[in-house]
């Protein structure tokens, strides 16, 4: 089914509507109505940054530049995030349109849920179809180690986000966002996470702000109120797993229906059914076989549930 959404065209994979394979995530309007072009490819230019602002904005440690290399193509979500994605899309390239008119774009992002279901890759989706830098902030690693440095570098993030601007992605946001309720921490911590709020506050570029987290609950409530959108990125359906298996799979030859092994996924992300494909093809690539087979393909499966087990356990006893 070919679905058409102010502009956007998405195809959707199954009869559940609940698993997209995104083909583009806008298309440019050809006049002052909203004039759908269908179907089109994923840019092809790479944005990127002067040297000097690369060199600045990364020299903390606690900054990763990231050229988006990823598409549209590579993303499976619901039709649900898929739409609030595309209008985002519009909305941010019509920025200046809807300042005419005393509006802003939504530009402040939460996006939510359990690890390896699509936040970062969305993140990098969405910088690819602005063509703009993915500009990436890891907030778990602010505590125990850019702490005296932090407020200071993140302002120069947001400084870059807005004035270059870039896809700004705050990732463990909840790191921070709940260490300022928590009084067994230090002044420090609560005087950083202050800043931040206020630097989500005053944002107002033409980029995005992207914060994600895997601890949704544990959010200081006054952090929610920040952003223009709370996603939900959740564990994949059994029509997304088999989107995603004939995704990840559709480089290399393979000798059986990939998509009957679908339940064997259940509770899996999408990152773990990514990395069974790939070990999959791995080993057949090494021993030289045409395609992968059945036995290969099972036991990447037993590898990767091994895998979760020893990850699980560890889990349990920390």
């Amino acid at each position: 089914m070919n679905t058409k959404l102010r502009g956007f065209s998405f195809a959707t994979r199954s009869s559940d509507d609940e698993s997209p394979a995104i083909q583009a995530l806008g298309s440019e309007p050809a006049g002052p109505a909203l004039k759908g072009k269908g179907l089109r490819r994923p840019h092809t230019a790479q944005p990127r940054l002067p040297a000097l602002a690369r060199s600045q904005l990364t020299a903390s440690g606690l900054l990763e530049l990231i050229e988006p290399q990823r598409g549209p193509s590579d993303l499976i979500v619901s039709t649900d995030n898929y739409q609030a994605l595309a209008e985002i899309v519009t909305e941010v390239r019509r920025g200046e349109e809807l300042r005419r008119h005393g509006l802003s774009p939504r530009s402040k992002l939460l996006f939510c849920g359990p690890p390896g279901c699509g936040k970062t890759l969305c993140a990098e989706v969405l910088a690819r179809e602005l063509k703009l830098p993915l500009l990436v902030a890891r907030l778990d690693e602010v505590i125990t180690t850019y702490l005296g440095a932090t407020a200071s570098n993140l302002r120069k993030a947001f400084d870059a986000a807005v004035q270059l601007p870039t896809v700004l992605f705050l990732d463990e946001f909840d790191a921070l966002a709940r260490a300022r309720t928590d009084t067994a921490e230090h002044n420090e911590i609560r005087r950083v996470v202050n800043s931040l709020l206020m630097l989500i506050d005053r944002f107002a570029g033409k980029g995005l702000l992207i914060a994600a987290t895997n601890l949704e609950g544990s959010i200081d409530r006054a952090a929610w109120r920040r952003f223009d959108e709370v996603m939900f990125f959740d564990q994949p359906t059994l029509s997304q797993v088999k989107a995603t298996l004939k995704l990840k799979t559709r480089n290399f030859p393979v000798q059986f229906d990939v998509s009957s092994y679908a339940e064997r996924f259940e509770g899996m992300s999408f990152a773990e059914i990514e990395r069974v494909c790939l070990s999959a093809i791995r080993a057949s690539v090494l021993a030289r076989s045409s395609a992968v087979t059945a036995k290969v393909f099972e036991g990447a499966i037993r590898s990767e549930r091994r895998r979760i087990s020893i990850k699980e356990k560890i889990r349990q006893n920390t």
